[in-house]
């Protein structure tokens, strides 16, 4: 059977709308995506740590509910679970304030067993960072060895800017690891000061790898992939209470559609028609429409059962 694994920060979303708190629930981009997908019925593993503290164990036993296996998710007897502070403006969109002690990051984990066309999902500030960076690459290389589909979400958020040229050699590395690169218009903003998807695609990311969906909030979803393939997507009309979790259930929405609709890496490695890349845009502003009608980062308990039934 074909499982998820995600590697990623854990971190303690503590929401405020006209400067007072109104929730505070467990996230982190790949974590986000991974609740949501174990809420729908996919096998997924989050590689990870968390703190010595209240709100690391929280944390753990949050995945274990919602049927994500925890088993590698470190918890470090010196350290502190980050929190980050979302700050909800007009329209639901968060500017965010992290509190993280990058320096001491460490990660020490046992490989799972990645086999063919499983789906590895990274991205972030943590797929770029310096201090485990070895770990990082180790675990993309397993996952090219054994032949799994490899997910990058970029990710990258205004708070790293200064560090851009620093950290680029990691990008391009991670960018040419990727079967299939997603990133929003504020991450190449941020990385390229372009705001135009044919400008990023052409410029920065087709020579690296050819399949590229170019997301930007409430605009459509544009889809740039081999052949000279162009797609573009609008997003549905929804009543969006918090778009904090938008972009990493999008992430999990499409590769639930990659595991609903049997699509292996040979396939995408071949192309995929119009046809399939319809139905995997569609999973994922599925998932993605479902988590902004809420404060959650993650979809409705309610909407996972709905996808485990048409899982099968």
């Amino acid at each position: 059977m074909r499982k998820v694994i995600g590697i990623g920060e854990t971190i303690l979303d503590i929401i405020f709308k006209n400067e007072q708190p109104i929730g505070a629930y467990p996230g982190g981009s790949s974590f986000n995506a991974l609740v949501s997908l174990g809420r729908s019925g996919i096998d997924c593993t989050l590689i990870s740590e968390a703190g010595n503290d209240r709100v690391g164990r929280h944390v753990v036993s949050f995945l274990k509910e919602s049927g994500v296996n925890a088993d590698n998710v470190n918890i470090f007897p010196d350290s502190k679970s980050p929190v980050s502070l979302a700050f909800l403006d007009e329209q639901n969109n968060a500017e965010y304030i992290f509190y993280k002690d990058h320096p001491h990051d460490q990660l020490d984990f046992v490989y799972p067993d990645i086999q063919q066309d499983d789906i590895l999902l990274f991205g972030s500030y943590y797929a770029l960072n310096p201090v485990i960076r070895p770990q990082m690459v180790a675990l993309l290389d397993d996952a090219r060895t054994h032949g799994a589909i490899i997910y990058y979400d970029v990710n990258f958020r205004q708070s790293h800017k200064n560090e851009v040229m620093k950290l680029t050699p990691n990008l391009l590395e991670n960018l040419e690891y990727a079967d299939i690169v997603r990133g929003s218009h504020e991450d190449f903003e941020v990385l390229y000061k372009k705001d135009d998807p044919d400008k990023v695609y052409n410029a920065e990311i087709s020579f690296y790898c050819k399949r590229f969906i170019y997301t930007q909030a409430a605009q459509q979803v544009e889809l740039r992939a081999e052949n000279g393939l162009k797609r573009s997507y609008p997003v549905p009309d929804m009543n969006t209470v918090s778009t904090i979790g938008a972009g990493d259930n999008f992430n999990a929405g499409f590769i639930y559609g990659l595991m609903r609709y049997g699509i292996t890496r040979a396939q995408i490695e071949a192309g995929l028609s119009s046809e399939q890349w319809d139905k995997l845009i569609g999973c994922a502003q599925d998932f993605s429409k479902d988590c902004c009608q809420s404060l959650f980062n993650y979809v409705s308990k309610e909407f996972g059962e709905q996808k485990k039934a048409e899982l099968g």
